[in-house]
């Protein structure tokens, strides 16, 4: 852990208090505390592997960027980007941690399957935002198991969407994934869980015919 890493976390015991409890509040399938700590696993292996520019950044986007999440709401990305910056300000006034850009990547989170790599040509940190993303994406290249487990969880969300317009709109999204020359914007993700997340869409799209 950088010097960075150890100035802020673990967090201010009421900080996380809160955000757990955002994270529970409407109960959820998979937008849940658990996929947070999945992408902290995440985050620990770019970490290690290419290491981020802005570390403290990157993790508090990981930790807000679904603190608010309701399936019914689009502004879910903003809330939690509002949301973030508050809890920065109030509990950690003095860490010297940019609160903007955690927003900037949270609202980023909002174009999932819309963005390419020279979407960031002009970002500094591109590199961060790539991986940032690719890490919320990840999910898609896991085992059957796990990649059948995070889409029931999905639709359990939606289950306020009649069945056959959810199926309809879902496997929309999904093959729209498909048809993009690539899923993932870092290259080392790209090499890495291209392949695997192809699988495990062709497989979600058959289902959902």
């Amino acid at each position: 852990m950088s010097n960075a890493d150890a100035r802020v976390f673990p967090l201010p015991a009421g900080m996380q208090a809160v955000l757990e409890s955002a994270y529970a509040t409407p109960p959820r399938a998979y937008h849940n505390f658990g996929h947070v700590e999945t992408l902290l696993g995440h985050f620990d292996e770019v970490s290690a592997r290419d290491g981020w520019t802005q570390p403290v950044e990157v993790r508090l986007a990981i930790l807000y960027h679904d603190a608010i999440y309701d399936a019914r709401a689009g502004d879910n990305e903003a809330r939690s980007a509002d949301l973030a910056i508050e809890s920065i300000a109030r509990w950690l006034p003095d860490a010297g941690i940019d609160a903007a850009r955690v927003a900037e990547l949270i609202r980023l989170t909002a174009r999932h399957g819309q963005l390419s790599p020279a979407d960031f040509a002009d970002d500094p940190q591109a590199d961060d935002a790539r991986r940032f993303l690719d890490c919320d994406m990840a999910i898609l290249a896991a085992d059957d198991a796990a990649f059948d487990a995070y889409d029931r969880g999905i639709a359990a969300e939606y289950r306020h969407v009649p069945r056959w317009l959810y199926a309809v709109n879902r496997r929309r999204f999904l093959k729209s994934l498909l048809a993009k020359p690539r899923i993932y914007l870092d290259d080392g993700f790209h090499a890495r869980l291209d392949a695997r997340a192809r699988h495990n869409l062709r497989r979600a799209v058959t289902t959902k015919r």
